[in-house]
């Protein structure tokens, strides 16, 4: 039975086109003279001979319709790129970073879908929204695949009927570059390498907001990561920036309301892994920063007003805690060993690192606290979470409070920056701290490579069973691999050391796509969540899929029950569907109030 089908050519937009065509005319490498040529749909054939500068020169790209001063910044922009930055690892390298199925798409106005396999159930009305980036311009320079606009992908789908849209979140960057043409903002991520590049793209973005009108106030952030509901409203997030609310029209398209501070009271930016109490609807967060306070924990009360700040002093250096979790007492904090470090800048490294001689933490904050009086930290060697699944209380043999902690490790993080995401192999783990001893055991649920792990949303903050991921498959070439998922597991955490002693696999069930067909992220859609009978598991895996041999997307319905996960709906989408990042399903019911 096959779900994608091959009989298809490419869905290639304008954008991927047009894209490519402008980025092949500039260098990427300082000591290497990069050329293209389009061999198929998906990919580009790249010949790359080594040149002495002296006797070849690299075109800069210049924006002719560009205003006269948009000119100079675009010729400075890539002299600092030419002269200054240090030859490109892969990762941030766009020419291979923004290939095939991670190159952008153009925006896509609601647009009717065909069902091509079986049926939608009618638990599913509603909309799925999936972010991910999708620059708008090619890059200038190092360009790491997080640091792209922010685009989500929507799938409405009514009375067994879907209809599908692409927009970008209208952020202030997206705004001002799209004004002047060209990419404008520095990279956060893969254009902060080394002490020189760094001070010559601050100054030339500095002239920027001086002379080009850019309102640097309204931030710099691409609201690529997640989204979320807070307080009854719909945002899109990205930890360098606070948050973009957005909302979803009859017809499912997507409109950018615009920079939201919740009266003010959110100043910087915020986590895009905020945690929503399925009960109380509060939401806990928190921001990172690269001084003191490194950490500073908060959270919204149920109609989406921000309480105070809870600066936590006691984490001694800076940490890329990108996710926190709850339980109904706790919120529970990594301090991890990928750091940002503006010293790195001087060592002439990237300002997001490695320490090797930090020891990784966990921190048990109480969930209401007014300050970190009350916090505790357990040394955990080695643990370096990205993503947290779960936590949840217990209590041992002798009544002591023990909160468990279920998380993807980051096994190999000295090549966290290094590789592509899909790169990082995350090794699933139960954590169980015992906070009147001190004791941490740790117990390996799965040696799968997993990542982008979902629970049923109405588990968050109370032990759950189930636990669904991507799995990336570590036979994939390493620099195609990036985001592309193979398949879906379903993982029961509540499996005990004794049962599967020796084979440190908790996998209950898993769907393995198609040969050349990759996804990201699952989502786990309950099938009724007003019946408090409900199965934990009872009801549906989604996710979109992508087959790159066709060039064709589909919406992939599976059935969570299934040992298989099998698929009972599958949705051709009517242009392709990058990897992307985070998602979240909002039903029919709730569309109305938002």
């Amino acid at each position: 039975m096959e779900m994608l089908s091959r009989s298809h050519t490419p869905l290639l937009s304008n954008a991927y086109i047009n894209f490519h065509s402008r980025t092949n005319r500039f260098k990427y490498r300082p000591s290497f003279i990069v050329s293209a040529s389009r061999t198929n749909g998906e990919g580009l054939e790249r010949r790359i001979t080594r040149k002495r500068r002296k006797q070849e020169s690299i075109p800069m790209r210049v924006n002719l319709k560009a205003p006269f001063l948009e000119k100079i910044f675009n010729i400075l922009d890539s002299a600092i790129t030419e002269f200054l930055d240090p030859p490109l690892h892969f990762s941030v390298d766009p020419a291979k970073i923004l290939l095939g199925n991670c190159a952008p798409v153009d925006e896509l106005i609601p647009t009717e879908c065909k069902v091509v396999y079986g049926t939608i159930p009618s638990c599913l009305s509603g909309v799925y929204l999936r972010n991910g980036p999708n620059p708008q311009f090619p890059p200038n320079g190092p360009h790491h695949y997080l640091d792209g606009d922010g685009m989500v992908h929507c799938i409405r789908i009514s009375h067994g009927r879907a209809t599908f849209c692409s927009r970008y979140v209208k952020t202030n960057k997206y705004v001002f570059e799209n004004q002047v043409g060209s990419h404008a903002v520095p990279n956060v991520i893969g254009g902060m390498h080394g002490l020189g590049p760094f001070i010559a793209r601050a100054t030339l973005f500095a002239a920027r907001v001086l002379f080009s009108g850019f309102d640097i106030g309204k931030g710099i952030g691409v609201a690529n990561t997640s989204l979320a509901l807070l307080g009854g409203k719909l945002y899109a997030l990205c930890e360098s920036d606070i948050p973009y609310a957005i909302k979803i029209k009859d017809d499912g398209d997507i409109i950018t309301l615009g920079h939201h501070d919740f009266n003010g009271s959110l100043s910087m930016n915020m986590t895009a892994h905020p945690k929503i109490d399925p009960t109380t609807k509060e939401a806990f967060a928190f921001r990172y920063w690269t001084t003191r306070p490194y950490l500073t924990y908060f959270r919204f009360d149920a109609e989406g007003n921000k309480q105070p700040d809870v600066p936590i002093n006691s984490m001694k250096h800076s940490s890329l805690t990108h996710d926190l979790a709850i339980t109904q007492k706790y919120a529970i904090i990594c301090d991890i060993q990928v750091r940002a470090c503006p010293m790195n800048l001087v060592r002439g490294e990237p300002l997001v690192g490695v320490d090797p001689n930090k020891v990784p933490r966990i921190g048990v904050l109480p969930r209401y606290a007014a300050d970190e009086s009350n916090m505790k930290w357990f040394e955990v060697p080695g643990f370096n979470i990205f993503h947290a699944v779960n936590a949840w209380d217990e209590t041992d043999e002798e009544g002591g409070e023990v909160v468990v902690l279920v998380a993807p490790n980051i096994v190999s993080v000295e090549h966290f920056f290094e590789r592509a995401v899909g790169q990082i192999h995350g090794s699933m783990e139960k954590v169980r701290v015992h906070l009147g001893t001190g004791v941490v055991s740790r117990h390996i649920m799965s040696t799968k490579n997993l990542e982008f792990p979902v629970i049923n949303p109405a588990y968050i903050g109370k032990k759950n069973k189930y636990v669904y991921a991507a799995i990336f498959s570590d036979q994939t070439p390493s620099e195609t691999r990036m985001m592309r998922a193979s398949g879906v597991v379903k993982l029961d955490v509540t499996t005990s050391e004794e049962e599967h002693e020796g084979l440190n696999e908790c996998t209950m069930a898993s769907r393995m796509y198609e040969d050349n067909c990759f996804g990201g992220e699952p989502f786990f859609i309950e099938r009724d969540p007003e019946n408090p009978c409900s199965e934990e598991d009872d009801g549906y895996v989604v996710s979109y899929v992508h087959d790159e041999s066709s060039g064709e997307s589909r919406f992939l319905v599976m059935d969570a029950r299934s040992p298989t996960l099998e698929v009972v709906a599958a949705v051709k989408l009517p242009q392709r569907v990058p990897y992307g990042l985070h998602g979240i399903f909002i039903r029919e019911n709730d569309l109305y109030n938002l």
